[in-house]
């Protein structure tokens, strides 16, 4: 498996063989998801806590996204 990095205007990617272009989150979010790996891996936090907290911040960081913010609005119509 090859994985080419790719820089770009929007940031720091990745390309993945049967994904495509992947962006990388910044320092801060891999510090951020390290601590939370960490307190799973150590039982402190349970797993599927660890992947609601992720995917919380994952979409949070991602509210300039066009697709998030239209199914925001979406959400907050009905």
């Amino acid at each position: 498996m090859v994985v080419k990095p790719i820089r770009s205007e929007r940031g720091r990617r990745i390309s993945l063989p049967v994904v495509g272009s992947v962006p990388v989150p910044g320092p801060q979010h891999l510090a951020f998801y390290a601590v939370l790996v960490s307190l799973g891996i150590l039982e402190i936090v349970e797993w599927p806590v660890v992947g609601i907290v992720a995917v919380g911040h994952l979409l949070a960081s991602q509210r300039r996204h066009l697709t998030l913010q239209q199914a925001g609005e979406a959400a907050e119509a009905a």
